[in-house]
């Protein structure tokens, strides 16, 4: 057997987030939000997705696409620990590993037909960034990917505290109704980086618009909203 083989894309996901900045951590915490799984030119035949809208919800086997290798490295510092505490690779699930390959829970909400793209898989709770490619879809089976008494480890002693989000309303009409949950979520799980500071100015770019906020204590503040592209926090 080779040593090493190619993956080949199969699909692409379309998602409102389209930098790394704010996409949730882990699949499952967008709060309702949908992506799209655009499937390659190549793997649009109806007939692979035969009987999937059976299944409740999919793993997704994707790649970390904008994540640049430098090598194999045993330990990595996850954000859940603040960015100073050094994990093995193989107890995180880091993008920096040596096959940069991630794998998601998602819910299949539909299946649709669409002109020119053939069939459309909508799912909720990706936590992929628009664009990402995906190598492989295989059905999530309750009856033996579930495991209630697992433990989690460092990851489930370490869970963030939810923010206290303040979105004023005239800010918040500007996201179209059916996002806005979803964006809502997003800010909640705190999107800084582990190196946060207070009162410090971000902007989180979600459905093509440009979020501003700033964060002290337990409270997020949105303070500003403008396209996405448009002139940088100063």
């Amino acid at each position: 057997m080779a040593d090493t083989f190619t993956l080949k894309v199969i699909a692409r996901i379309r998602s409102d987030f389209t930098q790394k900045f704010g996409v949730p951590r882990q699949s499952g915490l967008g709060g309702g939000q949908l992506s799209a799984v655009i499937f390659e030119p190549e793997y649009r035949d109806a007939n692979a997705l035969r009987g999937i809208e059976g299944y409740s919800h999919l793993w997704l086997i994707w790649g970390f696409s904008r994540v640049e290798r430098q090598g194999f490295r045993p330990t990595v510092k996850p954000p859940r620990l603040g960015g100073n505490t050094r994990m093995g690779v193989f107890a995180t699930r880091s993008p920096y590993r040596p096959n940069p390959i991630g794998l998601s829970s998602v819910k299949l909400v539909s299946v649709e037909s669409r002109p020119g793209l053939g069939r459309v898989l909508m799912v909720e709770g990706a936590d992929l960034m628009d664009g990402t490619p995906i190598y492989d879809i295989k059905p999530y089976l309750s009856f033996t990917d579930s495991h209630p008494e697992a433990k989690d480890g460092f990851a489930g002693e370490k869970l963030e505290k939810r923010l206290r989000v303040v979105f004023p309303e005239e800010l918040l009409i500007s996201i179209p109704a059916v996002k806005r949950d979803a964006l809502l979520a997003a800010l909640s799980q705190d999107p800084r980086p582990a190196y946060q500071q207070d009162g410090e100015r971000y902007g989180l770019e979600f459905s093509g618009f440009d979020v501003r906020f700033c964060v002290e204590g337990d409270t997020l503040t949105v303070f500003d909203i403008a396209p996405a592209g448009a002139d940088k926090l100063k």
